[in-house]
């Protein structure tokens, strides 16, 4: 898993809260900071219009303070419209904790960050995310009630990553049936980079419908147990992003469809799991658009998570979760179509209906 998160430049040191473009409105920014457990860490709340801002913890160990600044607030906001377009009743927020998951992440220092959360009084409630597993939001749990993705023993919906590989596979099809005329994806020739809990989960998808499967990962040791688990190639070339592919699946960290990949890529489909491809969503965006490359929007395809943890909250039952997620194929062939009639993109077509829920919801409150 590679992190490419886009650098914070000079001058947004000048300012480095509100001057940052990903800073977009935020409601409220948290910062976390424990001298005895060395937790540090962020909190972006960006808007609690359509309910309580949810959304996972990311343990990732940041170059500096700015990138993990940069990074929940892009990802909180993500979250309100993923939040948004999927139906739910929630806001958007995210939580960072900068430091190594494997060397120095204690259940005390999860506690110690659960105080933080449980200090928000509801108004943010966490989840895992990259770094973080099940058992560390029950570490949380034991501290604050605001968090789920618990372990279902415990009367939780469990680890999030198969539902979200589900809906990331819902939209890939859809994507498909639009720009291939088929949502049949055997023979397509499908890149997965990045398999983790969801990209292996979506391998599995891909592998049983036929498609043929190559993956990428920064560890070796689990591209060759994957690999060997599900009959897919390992990618051995110089450049993942020209690599000739149907489709292009970046299920690692964001930033990945950037000024320098861009232009090598050769997919005619884009449909991942990560937050957050386009490193600049008006201007990568419109360059897909104008390749001919059909762009799933990230914070659509990939909202199987925030439904199956929602779950815990509005009571849904399992079928219930999966009826919601199976729909993301239905709203993805809805945005494409929008995005083709109104000549847009598809992330400004997807970014545009989830506003429209949030602001009919502020002006209903307003009355």
């Amino acid at each position: 898993m590679t992190s490419n998160i886009i650098p914070v430049n000079e001058m947004h040191k000048v300012d480095p809260v509100f001057g940052q473009i990903s800073f977009d409105g935020h409601e409220q920014v948290v910062f976390c900071h424990d001298k005895d457990t060395g937790l540090k860490a962020i909190i972006g709340i960006h808007n609690t219009i359509l309910g309580p801002a949810l959304g996972g913890t990311r343990m990732w160990n940041y170059t500096n303070e700015w990138e993990a600044l940069n990074d929940v607030l892009r990802l909180s906001r993500g979250m309100s419209f993923k939040s948004s377009i999927s139906g739910l009743n929630l806001g958007g927020g995210k939580a960072v904790i900068i430091g190594d998951a494997k060397t120095q992440k204690t259940p005390e220092l999860m506690r110690k960050f659960g105080e933080f959360v449980n200090s928000l009084s509801g108004k943010y409630i966490t989840a895992e995310d990259v770094g973080m597993e099940t058992k560390d939001m029950d570490t949380v749990r034991e501290v604050t009630p605001y968090v789920t993705g618990i372990s279902e023993s415990k009367g939780g919906s469990g680890n999030p990553s198969p539902i979200t590989a589900y809906g990331v596979y819902m939209g890939m099809k859809a994507a498909s049936k639009y720009q291939f005329g088929t949502d049949n994806l055997e023979g397509k020739k499908i890149l997965v980079q990045g398999i983790g809990h969801v990209g292996e989960v979506l391998v599995e998808h891909l592998t049983k419908d036929g498609a043929i499967v190559t993956i990428s990962d920064i560890n070796e040791d689990r591209l060759h147990q994957v690999g060997a688990k599900y009959g897919a190639k390992i990618f051995k070339g110089e450049s993942l992003y020209s690599a000739d592919v149907d489709i292009y699946a970046p299920c690692a960290l964001g930033a990945t469809i950037n000024d320098d990949t861009i232009k090598l890529i050769k997919a005619k489909v884009i449909a991942g799991a990560a937050n957050n491809q386009l490193a600049n969503e008006v201007i990568h965006g419109q360059i897909l658009k104008d390749k001919g490359i059909l762009y799933a929007p990230d914070f659509l395809i990939n909202a199987g998570g925030v439904i199956n943890v929602y779950s815990e909250l509005a009571k849904l039952s399992k079928a219930e979760v999966m009826e919601k997620t199976e729909n993301i194929y239905n709203t993805s062939l809805e945005i494409f179509k929008h995005a083709d009639a109104n000549n847009i993109t598809t992330h400004q077509a997807a970014l545009l209906i989830a506003q429209k829920r949030i602001d009919d919801r502020k002006k209903e409150k307003a009355q």
